[in-house]
Parts: structure tokens; C-alpha cells; sequence
């Protein structure tokens, strides 16, 4: 059989289902977003505490660290990367907001650790865009880099951030036009990443690069910048999330972030991202950010003891990568 006619059979096959189902499209394109909403009824069912606006507000708190790490780790996903240090990069970030507050004020202390955090991100980014190093293994020895500087400088101890930094806290603890401050910075930080991709040049070349880098290097753009430029994105969003971390415990963690780096992943793959590159989008993301707070949520009310969480944790994410296999599978 022609293997053109097979082709054109196909594409036949698949404009007859969109323009039968005029549903079709919006369902390939947010099923992610119809995930959430049945998993938000499901668990009012579980819990009658879960619909109440503390819980509500309590569970965005909790989320905004993932969410701001979420965006930078989708933009290096998107060139076909990956960021393993973003857990370390946060816990960097964490400790040296708290230890620059006393002597330098909040201002400068904010913008030294999200340029440090920047800078790891340009490190690895260097690394993986100009010397074609592996970006899982460049990415790993800065997530060991990071950590390590952390605990250097906090000497492997807790910093306590006290009246220096009432301003830092109370952002962290107080809610504006009622919603949380953290939560509010995510929000803002998934606006801006969404406008990137989808409004601005840069974005669209990212999204390019992951899906064929070598036709978008035949076609004059230079690659590796705007590689280097997601790593950096990362890194500084990284540690954003460290300060958010910070804003919320009173406290600069050398701890801060151990194991993010994997459900900042599952969030990003359970938002459509695909870890080959070039498939992948903001809003998508934070339904995946807040698909595993809400699922996390709903196990605390339950009492479910911690060892079984992560069983069910596990098993939630895998089902919900299978049904976005389903949904392309049906998409062909």
C-alpha cells in the first residue's frame, strides 16, 4: 500500500473527527485541565474541609515553591533538557537571603541570591549549550555544587530570618486582593512564562528548538543562546522559589528543595510536557503544579500515613502521563 495514501487517509481521518466533534480540540487541549476539575470534585466528596478557603489557601501556599520552579524547568524541557539542580539551587537561594538580611537588608539580599541562583543556571547552561555537554549529567553535578555551597555556608544549620526581615515574612504569611503572597507570585511567574512562549519570538524559538534544533540552527538562529537562556531562567526561578521557601518558615534552609527537582518534573509531565522537547505550555503546567498539591491534600485529610502517599503518589502521576498517551494515541 502507498504509504502517501496512508498518510492522507490518516490526516482525513483525524479533520473528520475534529469537525465531528467540535469538542475534540479543546479536550486535546486541556485534558490536563479536565483532570483537575474531576480530581477537585472528587475530593470534596473525600473531605468536607477541602472546599473551605484555608485549605484552599493552604494548599496554593504549599504549591508556589513547585510552581515557580515548574516554569523554569518547562522552558528547559521544552528545548529537550532537563534541570536536575533546581532543589539545590533553592536551598542556595533560601540560605543566603536569610544570611545577607541582617547586614545588607532585604532588597539586596533578594537580588544576590537570585543572581547566584542565575548564575548556577548560566553555569549549566554554558555547559550544556556551548560545549554540548549531556544536560542530565552537567545538571546533576550542579544540583551536588549547590547543595554543597549551601551547607558551607549556612554550616549545615538552619539561619533564622528575625525582625531584619519582618518585611520578607509578612509577604509570606499575608494574603493580597486575597490570595496568598506566594501564591501570588506564582501566578505572576506563570503569566510572564506564558506570555513568553506564546506571545514573544524567544518563546517560540524554544518551543522550535526542542521539536527540530538542527532546522532552526539552518535557519540562522543562534541556538545556543537561547538555550543558555532557559538554564539561566531556571536557575533564578529557582531560587525564587528558595526565597519563597524562606518568606514562609522564617527560617534559610540548607535543606530546603531535597527531591523537588523530581515532582517539579512529574508537575511538568503531567501538564503535557513532553521530555523529548517541543511540546508543552504554562497553563498545562500549573494544572499539573496543582494536580499533585490537591492530590497531596487530599491524602493528608484522609490520614493516609506518609510511605503510602508516596506509593499513590506514584501511581497517580504514571496514570495521568498514560492518558495523555491515550489522548495522542486518539489524536492519530
Amino acid at each position: 500500500m502507498n504509504p502517501t495514501a496512508v498518510s492522507q487517509d490518516s490526516n482525513r481521518s483525524a479533520k473528520h473527527r475534529a469537525a465531528a466533534h467540535p469538542w475534540w480540540t479543546l479536550a486535546r487541549r486541556f485534558n490536563t485541565v479536565a483532570i483537575f476539575i474531576v480530581l477537585i470534585i472528587a475530593a470534596s466528596f473525600v473531605s468536607s474541609d477541602f472546599l473551605t478557603v484555608p485549605n484552599i489557601a493552604n494548599i496554593s501556599r504549599q504549591v508556589a515553591g513547585y510552581g515557580v520552579m515548574a516554569v523554569g524547568m518547562l522552558l528547559v524541557v521544552l528545548t529537550g533538557g532537563i534541570d536536575l539542580s533546581v532543589g539545590s539551587v533553592a536551598a542556595l537561594g533560601s540560605v543566603l537571603s536569610a544570611m545577607l538580611i541582617p547586614d545588607h537588608g532585604i532588597l539586596f539580599a533578594l537580588i544576590a541570591a537570585l543572581l547566584v541562583g542565575a548564575l548556577c543556571g548560566l553555569v549549566s547552561g554554558v555547559l550544556v549549550a556551548f560545549f554540548r555537554l549531556t544536560p542530565f549529567v552537567v545538571t546533576l553535578a550542579m544540583m551536588t555544587v549547590a547543595r554543597g555551597i549551601a551547607m558551607i555556608v549556612s554550616n549545615g544549620s538552619p539561619i533564622l530570618v528575625d525582625d531584619p526581615g519582618q518585611a520578607l515574612l509578612d509577604f509570606g504569611r499575608h494574603a493580597y486582593f486575597g490570595i496568598p503572597g506566594p501564591t501570588l507570585v506564582m501566578l505572576i511567574v506563570f503569566a510572564l512564562g506564558g506570555i513568553a512562549l506564546n506571545r514573544m519570538r524567544a518563546g517560540r524559538i524554544v518551543r522550535a528548538i526542542g521539536s527540530n534544533e538542527e532546522a532552526v540552527r539552518l535557519s540562522g538562529v543562534p541556538v545556543a543562546r537561547h538555550i543558555l537562556g532557559t538554564y539561566v531562567a531556571s536557575g533564578l526561578l529557582a531560587s525564587l522559589a528558595g526565597i519563597i521557601s524562606t518568606s514562609r518558615a522564617a527560617v534559610g534552609a540548607p535543606t530546603v528543595g531535597v527531591g523537588d527537582e523530581l515532582t517539579v518534573i512529574a508537575a511538568v509531565v503531567i501538564g503535557g510536557a513532553s521530555l523529548a522537547g517541543g511540546k508543552g505550555g504554562a497553563l498545562n503546567t500549573l494544572m499539573g503544579v496543582l494536580i499533585l498539591g490537591v492530590i497531596g491534600n487530599i491524602m493528608n485529610l484522609a490520614s493516609v500515613p506518609g510511605y503510602h502517599q508516596q506509593v499513590v503518589m506514584g501511581v497517580i502521576i504514571v496514570a495521568a502521563v498514560l492518558s495523555q498517551r491515550g489522548a495522542r494515541f486518539w489524536r492519530r
